[in-house]
């Protein structure tokens, strides 16, 4: 399946959200504390990217928060897995770290799931847990794209 990665738009909250919310794991254990309104200074800041089928509908979508330079948000839609979707949202999250003069991003992550294994393929390294238990997880950005 083909799909291309463009700049969320405010617009895009809506099928953001409903992304979020349908994934398999790393299920948010409160909703309450992701709403929609949550979405918007990521997409201002222009540091959101949405994965699109050809006919326009919304599959993935990753967020990087520039305050404190982590990913805030990279999911794919449960249908789309396995298409490359969160690869090519990753590689953007890095090549816009880079474009920033961000040199190391974190990430936090369930155990055991197949994000940790993802995040671990492209290079990620566990740096820790955090008090919830969760994998605490940094890669430099400053290499060359995964592979190198």
């Amino acid at each position: 399946m083909t799909f291309r990665i463009d700049r969320a738009a405010i617009a895009d909250i809506p099928a953001m959200h409903a992304i979020r919310l349908a994934v398999r794991e790393n299920r948010l254990t409160n909703p309450a504390l992701v709403t929609e309104q949550s979405y918007v200074r990521y997409i201002e800041d222009g540091s959101t990217w949405v994965a699109l089928r050809p006919d326009r509908i919304l599959v993935g979508f990753a967020a990087l928060d520039r305050s404190d330079a982590s990913v805030w948000a990279l999911f794919v839609h449960p249908d789309e897995e396995g298409a490359g979707i969160g690869m090519a949202l990753h590689d953007v999250l890095l090549d816009e770290a880079r474009r920033l003069g961000i040199g190391v991003l974190r990430l936090v992550t369930a155990p055991g799931t197949r994000a940790e294994r993802f995040y671990r393929r492209a290079g990620w390294a566990m740096i820790g847990r955090s008090e919830s238990g969760e994998v605490r997880l940094r890669r430099s950005v400053i290499s060359a794209r995964l592979g190198a």
